[in-house]
């Protein structure tokens, strides 16, 4: 069974940067869509951005286009988060997660097979 571990998060000023890292163990990556979530305090998770297992398509939420950026390297079984231009409303808990399959439903929660525990970014105004 994957498990994830994320890492980066932290706090930063509106206007910063963060680069999240989730890295998987127990097997590859390699076949596996990847996405992000966030859930900030009192409200419901949410989709941020997901890729594809050859990183040749990804989505992105509307609220975070054009800021943030998904990759991933195989090769160290890892999926990046390049977050830009941060936003008080980016505060959140950040979690990954992978998907068995095809990119249908990458949105959504439920298609989602494995978690991680999640780290925190929050950004002050």
């Amino acid at each position: 069974q994957v498990q994830l571990v994320e890492s980066g998060g932290g706090l930063v000023q509106a206007g910063g940067s963060l680069r999240l890292s989730c890295a998987a163990s127990g097997g590859t990556i390699s076949s596996y869509v990847m996405g992000w979530f966030r859930q900030a305090p009192g409200k419901e998770r949410e989709f941020v951005a997901a890729i594809g297992w050859s990183a040749g398509y990804s989505y992105y939420a509307d609220s975070v286009k054009g800021r943030f950026t998904i990759s991933r390297d195989n090769a160290r079984n890892t999926v990046y988060l390049e977050m830009n231009s941060l936003k008080a409303a980016d505060t959140a808990v950040y979690y990954c997660a992978v998907k068995r399959g095809g990119v249908d439903g990458i949105s959504l929660l439920r298609v989602y097979d494995h978690w991680g525990q999640g780290t925190q970014v929050t950004v002050s105004s």
